[in-house]
């Protein structure tokens, strides 16, 4: 199986609040559509310096990470991150990785929003039999 890549929605959760207080207008979320890499592999949401920045994200911990090249990094976590793809969405902590590296959508928010790996089109998809996501109006 190849690379794996998605769109994915990133929002700061805390203007999601902001408005919920009525403090801001909803146009004043900070939000931004992003590729990223479906990462199995990876346990968390995974975005980088400059998205970090970029929303105002809130450091809310530490934690140590194994990298690609085998090596342990200690990375910041922030949050709270709203995840959005097609018609799911999760609320999530991220780790953050230096500079400008690649966006990681892990286990823990693919298993939240209830989407999977579709390994013969090579993209992430909706899980289709799930029961509790409801189509039409219950009667």
């Amino acid at each position: 199986m190849g690379l794996v890549y998605a769109e994915i929605e990133i929002v700061r959760g805390a203007d999601l609040v902001l408005v919920e207080e009525g403090i801001i207008t909803p146009e004043k979320i900070r939000k931004m559509v992003v590729k990223a890499m479906v990462d199995s592999g990876a346990y968390m949401l995974a975005l980088n310096e400059n998205i970090r920045l970029q929303l105002d994200l809130r450091k809310v911990g530490e934690q140590y990470a194994e990298l690609a090249d085998g090596s342990r990094v200690r990375l910041d976590i922030v949050g709270p991150v709203e995840v959005k793809f097609e018609n799911r969405r999760a609320n999530v902590d991220a780790m953050v990785l230096p500079g400008n590296s690649e966006v990681l959508l892990g286990a823990i928010p693919m298993e939240d929003m209830d989407v999977l790996i579709d390994p013969l089109r090579q993209k992430l998809i909706v899980n289709p039999e799930n029961p509790y996501i409801v189509k039409k109006p219950l009667k």
